[in-house]
């Protein structure tokens, strides 16, 4: 309902996405109303068809949470194949996506296709990790889920839960896995998700007056040290 979010996009300043299913009603006036105060709505937890995708990107819906998880590919109706969220997006030349790009919640042949298929301008990575992450996989935190085989999974086993890589992990993947060069790949962690999330002034590349966040790998791409807002984190890894 309009008067519920509305005020929240008048007055939370920090908020600068909000994810959304564009199948539900009334997802086209709340497109339109977060694209009026500067938030960026995200396509994301959704069974959208072509023509729910279609109207929302119209609307002003420009950018894909996650692609691959949480949102259907091609299907049956009948005997009729219809095009699922996944190649919806797809086919909406100037929609963005991101990938979680850990090897396991999109295998890299499927991370090299989407590559190839949006492009580096058009392809973010994304960790999408819990707090587990920092603790070298310690799902303690919540009893719910478990790490097991690189990724967080509910208690139970029947589906993924969420990440524990880091952004170094991800540039290794698809490097390593997929076969996206080097320079694509840490573009798609930097330039393309500064440009998204419309930060490029300050973040996503190597320049004078930008803020000096780096990550710096050696020959087989293991991380050495990170750079924070030209500072060297010494005790974070």
């Amino acid at each position: 309902m309009k008067e519920e979010y509305e005020p929240l996009l008048k007055k939370a300043k920090c908020l600068k996405r909000w994810d959304e299913a564009p199948e539900l009603s009334g997802s086209i006036e709340f497109i339109k109303c977060c694209c009026e105060h500067g938030v960026l709505p995200s396509i994301a937890h959704t069974r959208a068809t072509y023509s729910d995708v279609h109207a929302a990107n119209e609307a002003g819906m420009t950018h894909a949470t996650h692609f691959y998880n949480a949102m259907p590919v091609v299907y049956k109706n009948r005997e009729f194949k219809e095009a699922g969220t996944v190649e919806s997006i797809f086919a909406e030349e100037n929609m963005t996506v991101e990938m979680i790009a850990d090897g396991i919640h999109v295998p890299p042949v499927m991370l090299r296709m989407i590559y190839q298929i949006k492009g580096v301008e058009r392809t973010a990575l994304v960790t999408d990790s819990l707090a587990c992450a920092a603790t070298h996989g310690d799902a303690a935190f919540d009893p719910r889920v478990i790490v097991e085989d690189g990724v967080c999974k509910l208690a139970d086993r029947s589906a993924l839960a969420g990440s524990v890589a880091t952004m170094d992990r991800l540039i290794r993947t698809c490097v390593q896995q997929a076969g996206i060069p080097l320079e694509d790949a840490c573009r798609m962690a930097s330039e393309t998700p500064a440009k998204i999330m419309g930060v490029y002034d300050r973040k996503g590349s190597l320049e004078a007056g930008k803020d000096a966040d780096l990550m710096m790998f050696d020959k087989d791409l293991q991380l050495t040290y990170v750079m924070q807002m030209g500072h060297v984190v010494t005790d974070k890894l």
